[in-house]
């Protein structure tokens, strides 16, 4: 079981939020309050981002504390939520990879409950790498991240500390692959459609997945 726990604030704002010394068992669910392009951990050549595109479309640029590749968070078109797992709790291990396939099975056992009928499928402990996966997160496939009829559905990244684990994760509503590839010089020219193809769900069963999730 889990404690949700809901806020509507910036990108920066809500992953500069920190895990508490004395934890529990938490989903931080973000309705994210504006657009924001958030870089992975290692993603720190300021050359990568086309920063005055970001600019004119008003898109704050963010650096999480994990890994992976970027993603573009829009409001009203991603679920965003963190999973918080205090040390020793059911989901925490310290094998890095199994909280994370943890997770994904659950996610994808509360979109079942959900009456999500299309087959969900959990990635084990491999990494699927493309051409473009180190530069945005949703073109790759990582341990524990769920896929919708072969299409990535659910992103997860992690962080740790000594009291807990923090699983980081989202799932698109709508995805709009031009707005992303205008954003990277890298990706200047390329068809769109290049891009690995990701799997939404509606925004009206948001709830009602969370709900699930919250009570596995």
């Amino acid at each position: 079981m889990f404690e949700r726990l809901d806020f509507r604030e910036s990108a920066a704002r809500f992953h500069a939020r920190c895990i508490p010394d004395d934890p529990i068992a938490q989903i931080w669910v973000n309705h994210v309050a504006g657009p924001a392009l958030v870089l992975g951990s290692t993603q720190r050549d300021p050359s990568m981002i086309d920063v005055d595109e970001c600019a004119r479309r008003g898109i704050d640029i963010v650096r999480r504390r994990s890994g992976g590749g970027a993603v573009l968070l829009t409001p009203c078109e991603v679920t965003w939520f963190d999973v918080i797992i205090p040390s020793g709790a059911p989901g925490w291990a310290q094998d890095v990879h199994a909280p994370m396939v943890w997770l994904g099975e659950r996610f994808a056992a509360a979109c079942h409950a959900a009456s999500v009928t299309q087959v969900l499928t959990v990635n084990d402990n491999t990494m699927v790498r493309t051409e473009w996966s180190a530069l945005v997160c949703f073109d790759g496939i990582g341990p524990g991240e769920v896929l919708l009829d072969g299409r990535k559905l659910l992103g997860i990244s992690q962080r740790r500390t000594r009291a807990a684990l923090r699983l980081q994760c989202c799932w698109y509503h709508k995805v709009d692959s031009a707005a992303l590839v205008g954003l990277f010089p890298a990706l200047d020219g390329i068809d769109p459609a290049a891009l690995s193809p990701i799997a939404t769900l509606p925004t009206q069963i948001s709830d009602d997945i969370l709900h699930h999730l919250c009570s596995s």
